[in-house]
């Protein structure tokens, strides 16, 4: 091995080298933020802390169930609204790749990845609550749906292309009509990943805090009713951590060790989902 071979491969050991320390040391901080809400959360976590409500000002003890019902509420409520637009604007997308229509329509989600969370709850504000007079956690979830759809927009779209069109051209040539085709065979071929971008969509704003100031706004009370204001897990955290109530911290921190858990949760089962069935995100 000449002296320009060994030059050449220590050069690339080097930065091999370089490189995993890197891809070591993006990883420290997550590490360190898991770690350390791990250490404060994990002591204010108990049955009571998981079922009962906030106490008073005061008073020792109470939990965030209102917050973890109302999480549930706006998620789930965002999700019926957007899924279903989310996955015929990606079936859209998918099947006419050069109109006019899809360039303006893919470049609307692009734009509207981008627009701060804050945006969309003074936008959802000024659409539905000041009309209606009232915070809600409609309100709330309508902002969440709107941030929901790009994600579940792209990842449907980008599926669908995948799938070889010769699938397609059978089914029409075995005489089905064309919705049938994209409903009975497309579709099903892409559930994995579809799937996977609906959970890595709720990972996304199950943390949201900026638009539900806005909307959803908070209660201190359990609340099911979708047309008044609504407690969740980032508002109850942002508005204990920042009282001056120790007990209030003590819940915020419990609190945020049950958020973190839950969006982790759903961010490795959609890499998990991803990589069963070798979904390109």
């Amino acid at each position: 091995m000449n002296v320009h071979v060994k030059y050449r491969v220590g050069k690339s050991r080097l930065i091999q080298a370089c490189i995993v320390m890197l891809a070591f040391l993006i990883t420290i901080p997550l590490f360190a933020i898991i770690v350390y809400i791990f250490k404060e959360g994990i002591t204010k976590i108990n049955w009571t802390f998981l079922t009962k409500i906030p106490k008073p000002v005061g008073e020792t003890g109470g939990g965030i169930v209102n917050a973890l019902v109302g999480s549930l509420s706006l998620v789930l409520v965002a999700s019926i609204i957007a899924i279903p637009i989310s996955i015929l604007c990606g079936i859209y997308l998918s099947e006419n790749k050069t109109s006019r229509l899809s360039y303006w329509s893919r470049l609307a989600v692009d734009v509207l990845q981008g627009v701060p969370s804050i945006v969309v709850g003074i936008v959802v504000y000024f659409w539905i609550v000041k009309p209606l007079g009232t915070f809600s956690a409609f309100s709330g979830s309508i902002a969440l749906a709107i941030m929901m759809l790009p994600i579940m927009i792209r990842s449907t779209e980008e599926t669908l292309k995948m799938i070889p069109s010769s699938l397609k051209e059978a089914g029409l040539a075995l005489g089905l009509p064309y919705h049938k085709v994209i409903l009975k065979v497309i579709l099903p071929c892409g559930v994995s990943g579809i799937l996977s971008g609906i959970l890595l969509s709720i990972a996304r704003v199950a943390g949201e805090t900026a638009p539900l100031l806005f909307t959803a706004f908070g209660n201190p009370f359990l609340n099911t009713n979708m047309l008044k204001p609504m407690q969740s897990l980032p508002l109850i955290i942002f508005n204990y951590a920042t009282s001056p109530y120790d007990d209030w911290h003590d819940l915020a921190w419990g609190a945020a060790l049950v958020l973190l858990f839950i969006v982790l949760s759903l961010n490795i089962i959609t890499k998990l989902i991803t990589k069963r069935w070798n979904v390109q995100l």
